[in-house]
């Protein structure tokens, strides 16, 4: 005869488990470095004003 199983304590397991993958995923999307937001910050301010530089005033 096999033991039985609670079946509360699988489904928060289970739950655990789900939460655990959803923040792994969250720190690869969201998770950067201070430096990295300043660097990617810096370069679309960059990004910006070369754009900014090009435009042309048809007025």
């Amino acid at each position: 005869m096999t033991t039985p199983i609670n079946l509360n304590k699988v489904r928060k397991q289970k739950d655990r488990e789900a939460r655990k993958s959803k923040a792994d995923e969250n720190a690869v999307a969201f998770g950067r470095t201070k430096a990295e937001r300043l660097l990617e910050a810096a370069r679309a301010e960059q990004a910006r004003k070369r754009l900014d530089s090009l435009k042309f005033d048809d007025e």
